[in-house]
């Protein structure tokens, strides 16, 4: 091996432990700025801020979540709470729990909901205890109902020579059942359940909305309505989005509108302070230290001319 190429190797070690160390030294500056700002109240929730709830995609039973939603209504720094609605829905339970965790904020502190794109069925259920809901004139919402779908493949089975032998405990037990068609009193039963679980729906949306059950029974057939049919019908409050929402919660309750957004999120603070308004800061360090290691060490310095 020659001189040159221990040179070369030695300096590539070198500039390892180097940029192995300015990586420790900055993290180590970024998490005591961190803490100390954390401490000072400027992040992490010590100082006055607003509460932020954005849901998105399904919604499912996340008692996690709904834990943090809780802790809103408790916590005094926490003046009013903004729900961000992007859904096209979920199931039931998931639903009611995240629906019956904002209700309890709304109980105690101001709680508006802005619409995005969707927002219906169980998107809208967790919309209405909020004191004011807003939504753009294109949002799709409503769809204010419950349906249980289930599908029998019985004719297929025997088509192919397959059939099916069920031991029950009792006539309901399986139903609805793929191996075997759904009986009327099936039917019945079924349709029972889901008369009660449209009725809970109905009612939430009357208490919500301080409209009468009957009206709501009225709208409340399963679709969905713009943004601008909605605020005809009562199901929301007006058309805007979220510097609306503050704009209200300024006026009508009195919560400032340059306090900072403070977002409820299950993560942990450093993954929520490298995804939110830090990313740009570790972004930029990243991309600094990286191509820095990778121009110094992976090409420039292994690759050498030919007689170089």
């Amino acid at each position: 091996m020659s001189f040159e190429t221990d040179l070369l190797i030695d300096r590539r070690r070198l500039k390892r432990r180097l940029v192995f160390w300015r990586v420790v030294a900055v993290l180590a500056v970024v998490a005591a700025v961190l803490i100390g700002l954390r401490g000072r109240g400027l992040i992490g929730g010590y100082g006055s801020h607003v509460a932020l709830l954005r849901v998105d995609g399904i919604i499912t039973d996340d008692p996690k979540l709904d834990s943090l939603i809780e802790k809103v209504a408790k916590d005094p720094s926490a003046k009013a709470l903004i729900v961000s609605i992007d859904s096209p829905g979920g199931s039931v339970g998931g639903g009611e729990a995240m629906h019956d965790a904002i209700a309890r904020v709304a109980a105690v502190k101001p709680v508006v909901a802005v619409m995005g794109g969707l927002a219906a069925s169980a998107a809208y259920m967790i919309a209405v205890p909020a004191q004011r809901i807003f939504a753009r004139e294109g949002t799709l919402t409503g769809d204010i109902g419950v349906f249980l779908q289930s599908a029998d493949i019985s004719g297929l089975l025997g088509k192919i020579g397959i059939n099916t032998e069920v031991i029950k405990s009792g006539p309901f037990k399986d139903v609805p059942s793929l191996t075997e068609p759904l009986s009327p009193e099936g039917q019945q039963m079924l349709q029972g359940i889901v008369t009660n679980l449209y009725d809970q729906f109905v009612t939430m949306v009357a208490d919500g909305r301080h409209m009468d059950p009957a009206k709501v029974r009225q709208i409340a057939d399963g679709r969905p309505y713009t943004g601008q049919q909605a605020l005809k019908l009562g199901l929301i409050d007006a058309i805007g989005g979220q510097a609306d929402a503050r704009t209200w919660l300024a006026a009508a309750k009195g919560v400032r509108d340059d306090l900072p957004i403070e977002e409820i999120s299950t993560e942990g603070f450093v993954a929520r302070a490298v995804q939110g308004s830090l990313s740009p800061v570790f972004g930029a360090l990243w991309k600094s230290l990286v191509s820095q290691w990778l121009t110094l060490d992976a090409w420039t310095g292994v690759w050498q001319r030919s007689g170089a």
